[in-house]
């Protein structure tokens, strides 16, 4: 049809008519739709913020959270799960939750209700999905990746039985990891979206928000933030998975690299050389302060308090009263800060890294021994011109002779353990080494050391699981298949028992159970020490047992083994009382439960296979269990600081 023909120019009006039409009614419907998606709240609505706590880390988290809603004009309640009604959920607008994930991906004892009554309310045909579909909601969890697929499950399952119940969730569920290192920052950053959904306005049922990022609907357990949902995370390798089709503006402008909430890059991962670093610019921030000097990536020595004390002539601790440990020439020290364990009376307040297999960077053993024992000597050194230091004893701390692999963590997690520990010896360095009996397989490959121990914590599958707080679901498997692996090695072996009032101290018949399993050479009883309040742990002075009380059980358990294991030593500035197979380490009527290091080493040398007995030297009689001089070394001044009393005036 030809243009010029009066017909085709009134049909070519019409149709750039209509576009103009179209393309008008469009800006208009694009404006509305923007305004509609937008709604200004009111500043003054109110809602409910919800923290469910055991520790009180979600507990800080809230009132953080409550500050930066206060500050942005918005009210709302802060409550303790605990003391609310949960049948009040439908008459909220917007509820926002802080959830921690306790033993077995459950809720703390004390919001176990609520989470029940989610659960028997979205499960519940008689309530239907309506119960709460005017209200909107947010859920942050707290928990540590190390848990595996209960990591910050309760966070997970409030998210999915809200949703059951019809409330429309505007942020997506972020995840804490308090082992993490940036847990601050993730909540942060979640805490900031949710205030940009309630400064932009919320739709009805859920969808992409003005503010330009995701959120979920209807969720499903999982998480849909910042273009990630919990799939694309591989814990493992740190690889993220393929894009969302929902990511943030300023990812498509290509501001930074694509962020999950659980604070990795899906870049890197934050890894090095394809490994990643176990201590995190956080962790090592806390470790430090606590006078940590942290080698490499992994590794860590410490200045112990006796060491110091036996270089002022001030007495050395239970290792030098029990084994003749030079305490001033003893370096503290551990080639993994991570640990499987998260323990009730851990005096580090958990500020270590946790995991259940090796998955870091790992250092050089070489470069791991020389920093240790470069970072132990700079740490004697200034000792020097302390009152009670001489020149014989600092010449003497600087060159340490035993290192106690104890200092926290577990080493045998550390793949080249066998190479350290080689390395050690080389140098005569004796080796006290400390598992928490969680990898029976790593006992089991471990070359000699000159003492061996395993941690004992509780002689129960519920006492050792409140205790211990292990990672492992089959925890107490591990725990007997360790004391059995102990049970076949030929060096020193050890139970160390930590005895917690309240906790495991009236176990004798179930701990005796235990001796025929490892059949330890000696038994450390040692009362728990108080290591200050902590947000990790409930216990006071009140678990703490009197040097009375450690005796007492220890008298019970030798008692129980009919004259197989007798009391041997004491140190009773430790409240720490030593039992010893009589059989092997009393001779004559005299103890050899102290070590020659010299000929230790020389066995090692040899290269020919040696005994615990082999070694044995002989205790003297200070040290001896009901030895009036309690286990302090006559040699050392005895010193005692004044108690100072304020004035009744």
């Amino acid at each position: 049809m030809s243009l010029n023909s009066t017909s085709a120019r009134i049909a070519l009006l019409a149709l750039l008519s209509a576009s103009t039409v179209y393309c008008f009614y469009k800006s208009r419907r694009l404006k509305f739709l923007k305004h509609s998606l937008n709604p200004k709240l009111n500043p003054n609505v109110r809602g409910k913020l919800l923290f469910i706590s055991q520790t009180g880390t979600s507990k800080t988290l809230a009132h953080r959270l409550q500050n930066l809603l206060v500050s942005n004009s918005f009210s709302f309640d802060l409550v303790d799960v605990k003391d609310y009604e949960p049948e009040d959920l439908s008459k909220e607008s917007v509820v926002l939750i802080v959830a921690s994930t306790w033993e077995d991906g459950k809720p703390p004892p004390n919001a176990q209700f609520f989470a029940n009554w989610l659960a028997e309310s979205a499960d519940d045909f008689r309530v239907g999905s309506l119960l709460l579909s005017k209200t909107k909601f947010a859920v942050f969890g707290v928990g540590s990746r190390a848990y595996g697929a209960t990591y910050n499950a309760v966070a997970r399952e409030c998210s999915k039985r809200f949703s059951e119940l019809g409330a429309s969730e505007i942020v997506g569920v972020g995840d804490g990891d308090v082992d993490g290192g940036d847990l601050n920052w993730v909540f942060e950053e979640w805490s900031k979206k949710v205030v940009g959904v309630l400064k932009g306005g919320c739709l009805e049922n859920g969808g992409v928000y003005g503010n330009g990022f995701a959120v979920s609907g209807q969720s499903d357990g999982g998480s849909v933030v910042d273009g990630f949902d919990d799939s694309d995370v591989d814990d493992d390798d740190g690889n993220g998975g393929a894009e969302s089709g929902i990511v943030d503006l300023e990812d498509i402008a290509g501001k930074g690299p694509l962020r999950s909430m659980s604070g990795s890059v899906a870049e890197n991962n934050g890894k090095l050389n394809g490994s990643r670093e176990m201590v995190t610019p956080v962790l090592r921030a806390n470790l430090e302060k606590q006078g940590y000097k942290i080698i490499g990536s992994h590794s860590g020595v410490k200045i112990c308090r006796w060491t110091k004390s036996q270089l002022r002539g001030r007495g050395g601790c239970y290792k030098h009263s029990f084994y003749g440990i030079e305490s001033h020439r003893c370096m503290e020290a551990t080639p993994s800060l991570a640990c499987a364990n998260k323990c009730v009376f851990c005096w580090r307040h958990h500020t270590n890294p946790v995991g259940k297999s090796w998955k870091w960077k790992m250092d050089d053993p070489l470069e791991i021994v020389n920093s240790a024992i470069d970072q132990h000597t700079k740490m004697i050194k200034q000792m020097k011109g302390v009152p009670g230091v001489t020149l014989d004893r600092l010449m003497e701390g600087l060159s340490p002779r035993h290192c106690a692999l104890s200092l926290v963590g577990e080493p045998i997690m550390y793949p080249e353990i066998n190479k350290l520990i080689d390395e050690l010896h080389q140098r005569r360095i004796s080796t006290f080494l400390v598992t928490n009996a969680q990898f029976p397989e790593k006992i089991q490959m471990l070359k000699p050391v000159t003492q061996l121990y395993v941690s004992v914590d509780a002689a129960t599958k519920d006492s050792l699981k409140a205790i211990d707080r292990p990672l492992f679901g089959d925890f107490w498997e591990r725990f007997i298949s360790s004391l059995q692996s102990l049970n076949e090695k030929h060096q020193r072996t050890v139970y160390r028992l930590t005895l917690v009032k309240g906790w495991n101290a009236e176990d004798v018949d179930a701990y005796f159970n235990l001796f025929s399993i490892g059949k330890p050479d000696f038994i450390e009883i040692k009362g728990v020490t108080y290591c200050g309040s902590s947000a990790t742990s409930k216990l006071t002075m009140e678990n703490v047992p009197w040097h009375a009380d450690v005796k007492t059980f220890s008298e019970a358990l030798a008692s129980k083994s009919q004259g197989e294991y007798e009391v041997a030593c004491e140190h009773v500035h430790s409240c720490c009382v030593l039992l010893a197979n009589a059989e092997k380490f009393k001779v004559n009527g005299q103890w050899f439960t102290w070590i020659d290091y010299e000929k230790f080493h020389d066995l090692v040398a040899s290269g020919k296979p040696f005994t615990s007995t082999d070694y044995m030297a002989a205790t003297p009689s200070w040290a001896v269990y009901g030895a009036e001089e309690g286990g302090f070394d006559p040699d050392q001044s005895r010193y005692r600081k004044e108690r100072r009393h304020k004035s009744s005036q």
